[in-house]
């Protein structure tokens, strides 16, 4: 406990400008974790509810086999799936017997032994969105079973959220608001000492980001991704505006990424692109065990992970949006300007912009110029270009 209780002190005056101070809050970073967007993997987007003991523990050695890990992606995230139909005899969650076989503390294990965080996964209502045992009314003991078992991150979803709701919707109003139902959860987990991220999958409703950063360390701005390139444009599009929300211990979440699961080369990469200037989390959405050579290089750059994670934590903000195309910016801590052009239209295009002179980095093919301020590129349909100036 003297662990939350000093950072709750060390932390209690520093709120984000642009931030709500809501009812139950506390302050932005009252946990002192996800200083710079959180890094890691998450099996729904490939699996859906199909995930087991077996493809977590594959997934942890392709994330170091790869290089990811050293990337700095670090999180193995258990989404929906793992439980069993119903609670134990004395209303513990419990995992699948099936899927889980050995129970979830020895997988945690297993993935701490190599340099990995192991996340899971609850819901903030009576059913996940799976229709397995949510965690609404048993936070307290949820939150101390996860950390019994080691757990390092909660990815904490909005299904259920009250007696007479179905999966999305409450159309008698009987669900608890948004924050006092993620509060609980906060509260009980910062209650077992242990220091756990907290994920709020709460798909951008009640104004989340305005209030959010004193519940959690990232949220949802927006409904489920779709490996589209609508679904991560529209995404996006909703995302962009929020820049003033975001920051260090406490992120706007457009979701996880969808690269590798069927996009063009172009739109992986323009996904990576616009999630690194929106200072988003970085969540592989992937099959990492099969995954080619081009997906990991791309997940891999260095450069680019550099700007997500600049300790800065400022977002990018749309500096012109035009016919489809659109110029962002993002300072950097150092001084240096990330500038990313994106082109969201079906044909090529030329795409212009002004910024201070100095040296010019494509961070995706490494070529290095100057420039006296003047940036153009021909950027290729659904394409982006993405530079670091300094």
């Amino acid at each position: 406990m003297r662990f939350v209780g000093a950072l709750l002190v060390l932390l209690l005056t520093f709120v984000l400008p642009g931030s709500q101070v809501a009812s139950g809050s506390l302050a932005r970073g009252y946990n002192g974790l996800a200083a710079t967007p959180p890094m890691g993997w998450n099996d729904y987007n490939a699996y859906g509810l199909d995930v087991t003991d077996t493809l977590i523990r594959e997934t942890a050695d392709a994330m170091v086999a790869s290089g990811l890990r050293d990337a700095g992606y670090v999180y193995v995230n258990i989404d929906d799936g793992w439980q069993a139909t119903t609670r134990d005899s004395d209303g513990s969650l419990r995992a699948d017997s099936t899927r889980f076989p050995a129970g979830i503390a020895t997988v945690a294990e297993y993935v701490h032994a190599r340099g990995l965080k192991l996340g899971i996964y609850s819901d903030a209502g009576l059913k996940t969105c799976g229709g397995l045992p949510g965690s609404l009314g048993h936070e307290t003991a949820d939150a101390a079973l996860f950390a019994a078992w080691g757990i390092d991150y909660v990815k904490y979803d909005n299904c259920y959220a009250g007696p007479g709701c179905d999966q999305i919707s409450c159309p008698d109003g009987t669900a608890a608001p948004a924050q006092d139902r993620y509060a609980r959860m906060r509260d009980a987990l910062l209650a077992t000492g242990r220091p756990i991220v907290f994920s709020m999958s709460s798909w951008g409703t009640e104004d989340v980001s305005r209030w959010a950063a004193g519940y959690g360390n990232l949220w949802r701005t927006t409904g489920d991704i779709q490996a589209t390139f609508a679904s991560m444009l529209s995404i996006y599009r909703q995302t962009v505006g929020l820049a003033e929300y975001t920051g260090p211990y406490g992120w706007n979440d457009p979701d996880m990424l969808q690269i590798g699961n069927g996009m063009t080369a172009t739109e992986d990469r323009t996904e990576l692109t616009l999630w690194t200037m929106l200072a988003a989390p970085l969540i592989i959405g992937t099959n990492l065990v099969d995954a080619t050579p081009a997906t990991i290089a791309l997940l891999t750059n260095r450069a680019v992970i550099a700007v997500d994670q600049d300790p800065l934590g400022r977002a990018a903000t749309l500096v012109s949006s035009t016919g489809g195309l659109d110029v962002l910016t993002r300072p950097l801590a150092n001084g240096d300007l990330a500038v990313a052009l994106f082109n969201s239209t079906d044909q090529a295009a030329t795409i212009s912009t002004t910024v201070a002179a100095g040296t010019l980095t494509d961070l995706w093919t490494g070529t290095t110029t100057t420039t006296t301020g003047a940036i153009q590129a021909t950027v290729p349909a659904h394409g982006s270009v993405l530079y670091r100036v300094g």
